[in-house]
């Protein structure tokens, strides 16, 4: 930015505001790449979750038949301790599921920042050709 001895034309005012609004488009886009980026690793997280609880969930199925298994074969006491671990893995996996579904609801993807930051450019440009 020069500095100004004189008054400047109003050419060289667009030409300045052009500029510092490219300036500003750039820094914006950066802006929302970067919140974006973050957004998308708290996600990651919750999917990990809900991945995770998936294959516990697999686990508890496999314990599942083979208690069941295990009840036809012997018909003894030995199945209960088997339906006591399936109940287990498969609550395990619920609760991880449950907490992926959670961090994947809470958190909002959308670059809210960045939007309030245009909504503010907005009005800096509405304001700058008034």
């Amino acid at each position: 930015m020069r500095a100004y001895y004189e008054e400047a034309s109003l050419g060289e005012l667009f030409s300045e505001l052009s500029q510092q609004a490219g300036m500003l488009v750039r820094e914006e886009v950066d802006l929302a790449r970067t919140e974006l980026t973050h957004s998308a690793k708290r996600a990651g997280k919750g999917a990990g979750f809900v991945a995770a609880g998936a294959v516990v969930g697999f686990a508890g199925l496999l314990s599942l038949i083979a208690a069941c298994i295990i009840l036809l074969a012997l018909v003894v006491k030995l199945w209960i301790s088997a339906l006591v671990i399936t109940g287990i893995v498969i609550a395990a996996a619920l609760i991880l599921v449950q907490l992926g579904l959670s961090e994947l609801k809470r958190k909002d993807l959308a670059p809210k920042h960045t939007m309030q930051t245009l909504k503010e450019d907005v009005e800096w440009a509405k304001a700058q050709t008034r």
